[in-house]
């Protein structure tokens, strides 16, 4: 059971943000984070996003995915709309660091994203929204607007206490390097992404 462990105004380059962070004890070094934009309104459906963690893209700038350009975006959103990232610490689809750079060096052989992970034993997606919808119920958030591509997602809050009211769409223009990452997320799991901008 999550509980809310600390908070704090965090000023970004995109704007001001309450960080928060829930985990089951505060012990816990990598708890998931909700970042609330500063005007958000919770009388009104909120602008959501759940991102999972993806620290080569984020911090590194890897042009292999969009990852940290959806994050920007998505923060971006959030100050002009207002909103809540809710922050997943779930690596590489939630196999982390690790085995994320494996199944990179599998890919640098010809292998798909997917193909890659199904290598290394592993599942083509092991993420897990459950933590997300339990972050927003904690909040006291009753209904969205879910900024994603993601069908999954989509599922995941139409099967939960939390009234779905709309999909706001997220597109990233792809690069040669993220071509066939974008590919395998439309082609294999049915992201919502369109044609131009893969």
């Amino acid at each position: 059971m999550l509980k809310k462990q600390a908070e704090a105004n965090v000023p970004t380059e995109h704007g001001n943000f309450r960080f928060i962070a829930f985990s089951e004890n505060e012990s816990d070094w990598m708890p998931h984070m909700a970042i609330i934009a500063e005007n958000t309104d919770f009388s009104r459906p909120v602008n959501v996003r759940f991102h999972s963690e993806c620290i080569t893209g984020e911090v590194f700038h890897s042009k292999k995915c969009e990852c940290g350009q959806q994050l920007d975006a998505a923060m971006k959103y959030m100050h002009e709309n207002g909103g809540i990232i809710v922050y997943l610490r779930q690596e590489g689809r939630n196999i982390g660091i690790i085995n994320k750079l494996k199944a990179y060096a599998l890919q640098e052989k010809g292998l798909d994203t997917v193909e890659a992970n199904v290598k290394l034993g592993l599942p083509a997606d092991d993420r897990d929204f459950a933590a997300a919808i339990e972050i927003l119920n904690l909040l006291e958030v009753k209904e969205v607007n879910l900024l994603t591509n993601n069908p999954e997602k989509l599922k995941i809050v139409r099967n939960s206490n939390i009234h779905l009211n709309k999909r706001i769409p997220i597109q990233i223009h792809s690069t040669s390097e993220s071509k066939g990452y974008l590919e395998v997320k439309k082609n294999y799991f049915g992201h919502l992404l369109d044609d131009e901008n893969n």
